[in-house]
């Protein structure tokens, strides 16, 4: 069994609600979940829009490699609503990132583990270390807690 690590986000629709039926899709097609982070709520980052996003990190058991991981949760994100428009921040009814991938680096044209903007947003690193404070990043060799203390980000991260 692999473990992977995935931040779940929404600021369109029922965000509650979208991130419940996520977790239930995930749960469905990917894995067992083995941690669940507390819900945070924050501005959207990188983009200006109206509504807040909640964003949640949980652990997952799989058996899925790294790209048919992907696979899945792109399949789960179309089916829920998500529209891709190239790699531009915008809003959107679900966002599945994998943040790392047991202690795998990987770095593909559509896949790079760990995430490689993980360190620099705290609303990634906030319900992260809530559940893996002691995991260590693979290529900064330092801990989610170290990534959180040493993060710029100066955006205010509410917990829900």
């Amino acid at each position: 069994m692999e473990k992977a690590v995935l931040l779940l986000g929404s600021n369109l629709g029922d965000s509650l609600e979208i991130l419940h039926k996520a977790l239930s899709l995930i749960v469905e097609r990917i894995g067992k979940v083995e941690k669940i982070s507390e819900i945070y709520q924050s501005k959207p980052w990188g983009f200006e829009h109206k509504n807040d996003f909640l964003n949640q990190v949980i652990v997952v058991n799989t058996t899925k490699s790294p790209a048919n991981l992907l696979s899945s949760i792109l399949e789960i994100e179309h089916e829920m609503g998500r529209i891709r428009i190239g790699h531009v921040y915008m809003a959107r009814i679900i966002d599945i990132d994998i943040l790392y991938y047991n202690e795998k680096v990987l770095n593909l044209e559509n896949l790079k583990i760990p995430h490689p903007l993980l360190h620099k947003r705290k609303f990634t690193l906030i319900p992260l270390v809530e559940i893996l404070p002691e995991f260590i990043h693979p290529i900064f060799q330092k801990t989610n807690l170290e990534l959180l203390e040493g993060c710029t980000d100066n955006s205010e991260i509410l917990k829900r």
